[in-house]
């Protein structure tokens, strides 16, 4: 080999120990960024004539897509069961477990205990009227358990917007990415910073919905969801959803009054989209909060029956509304959506409506005050509580339950079912850090990239002394 091809070798040794260095660095600083790919110089020899040295192909970007792809799925399953335990730990808040003198089976029994105190002096007005504002406390629980429902099922209608937002923003950004990783490889360019953007739009889509990932032609991919739908192939699908302002107890989308969703402007069925954040949030709109809606609607429609019966009160004419009144009347069967909301006491017992509280004693629609030491009325009202009755609705056992056990059906499945939640909540978060742990482990070992960078130290040194060497050899030909 001659001196300038000796000068030439050693030289594209420098740049590769240079370039190789850089990716070396590159690898070290990004070993805990979840889309980043290892990167690894390509190096092939050139050995042609009597010149020879080492030519850059590029770099290769290292990912386990398999594992990357378990990664995202954990993540979506992940996400959707967080938002059911969301709603669930919201909703127990609200009502309240056994032995909360807050929730709703604490409100039951104080009303009860009241009904009790005041019939053991029927006589005494404060204890009549204590027993009113517990029955007040009482409707109150209830209708606050039924408008924070309302409220989560539109905070979930108004989430679900937001995601359908970005799962549009981020479809639009993998079409363009991919076009400008085909650009970037027809010119010569390199494409693993590309990648990384892509890898990160990617798993911003498959935390909102599960989905697989289709390599094509040109480094390009496209986008199938684990329902089948297709979000992406060399065009980005648009997702359509229509958001509601407030959803009230009546909307449903099975009535058609709540949107679901379309792609491309076709209707689209849920499945198709379901397993990831999306999904849940449709879960807790749809599902979750109307069964929780119907559930207290049952407790209330069964608590006002109660109260309603003809033979609890002599006093009352047919079709008067008991002690627990529909928004101040009667309640009809036929409109029981929505009745825990609009539940209220009686305006004939309420002093706030001008009522007199002795007529818990007497009979609502009693004129005039009765015999002060008659506890009939009062113990009937107990007794009533304690009736044993199938309720009519709600989803409950079909068998006879008293009104405690009524409320402690719903506070029990409601905690069961919160529990259920959480484990299987435990078990995503433990599968996602497993598999993002293992894709972490196949990424950047920086052990492996210091040792690398030790090597490629020596072979920069090793070429910049061939290159002095051949510099001294041209100085000693230059002096003879």
């Amino acid at each position: 080999m001659s001196i300038t091809g000796a000068m030439n070798a050693a030289m594209s040794g420098l740049r590769a120990a240079a370039r190789g260095t850089e990716l070396v660095s590159n690898n070290i600083s990004n070993a805990l960024t979840e889309s980043y790919g290892r990167r690894e110089l390509a190096l092939s020899s050139m050995n042609y004539g009597a010149n020879g040295g080492v030519r850059i192909d590029g770099t290769t970007r290292h990912v386990n897509e398999g594992v990357l792809a378990d990664r995202r799925f954990a993540d979506a399953a992940h996400q959707n069961i967080q938002t059911a335990v969301n709603f669930f730990q919201t909703l127990e808040n609200v009502t309240g477990v056994a032995g909360d003198s807050e929730g709703l089976s604490g409100r039951l029994a104080a009303f009860e205990q009241s009904l009790i105190t005041a019939a053991s002096r029927p006589d005494a007005p404060e204890r009549l009227t204590d027993t009113v504002i517990d029955a007040k406390r009482l409707i109150e629980g209830l209708v606050r358990a039924s408008n924070d429902v309302q409220d989560m099922r539109t905070r979930a209608d108004g989430q679900i917007a937001k995601e359908v937002d970005t799962l549009n923003t981020a479809l639009q950004q993998v079409e363009q990415l991919n076009k400008q990783i085909i650009t970037a490889q027809a010119r010569g360019g390199s494409t693993p910073g590309l990648l990384d953007q892509r890898q990160a739009v990617l798993d911003t889509i498959g935390a909102i919905v599960p989905i697989n990932v289709v390599p094509r032609d040109n480094n390009s991919v496209a986008i199938y969801t684990d329902g089948g739908a297709v979000l992406l192939d060399i065009s980005a699908a648009t997702v359509g959803f229509q958001r509601q302002n407030t959803v009230t107890a009546y909307q449903t989308i099975d009535n058609g009054t709540l949107s679901g969703l379309a792609l491309n402007g076709q209707g689209l069925r849920m499945s198709a989209l379901a397993g990831g954040s999306l999904g849940g949030q449709f879960t807790v709109r749809d599902t979750y909060g109307v069964q929780a809606q119907t559930q207290l609607d049952a407790i209330a429609r069964d608590l006002v029956e109660r109260f309603a019966d003809p033979a609890l009160d002599a006093t009352r004419g047919t079709g008067d509304p008991g002690l627990f009144t529909d928004a101040g009347g009667a309640f009809s069967p036929i409109d029981e959506v929505g009745l825990s909301a609009r539940l209220s006491l009686n305006a004939a017992v309420d002093p706030a409506a001008d009522g007199e509280v002795w007529r818990l004693r007497d009979g609502l629609a009693a004129t005039t005050p009765g015999p002060a030491g008659d506890a009939a009325l009062l113990n009937d009202m107990r007794d009533a509580l304690d009736a044993q009755r199938a309720p009519a609705s709600g989803g409950f056992s079909t068998g006879n339950q008293s009104m405690s056990d009524l409320f402690s059906s719903f506070s029990g499945v409601l905690s069961s079912t919160r529990a259920g939640a959480e484990r299987d909540l435990t078990f995503s978060a433990a599968r996602l850090t497993e598999w993002t742990d293992l894709q972490l482990s196949q990424g950047v070992d920086t052990d492996q990239e210091l040792q690398n960078l030790l090597i490629l130290e020596q072979a920069y040194a090793a070429n910049a002394r061939v290159i002095q060497a051949a510099d001294d050899m041209i100085e000693t030909l230059t002096r003879l």
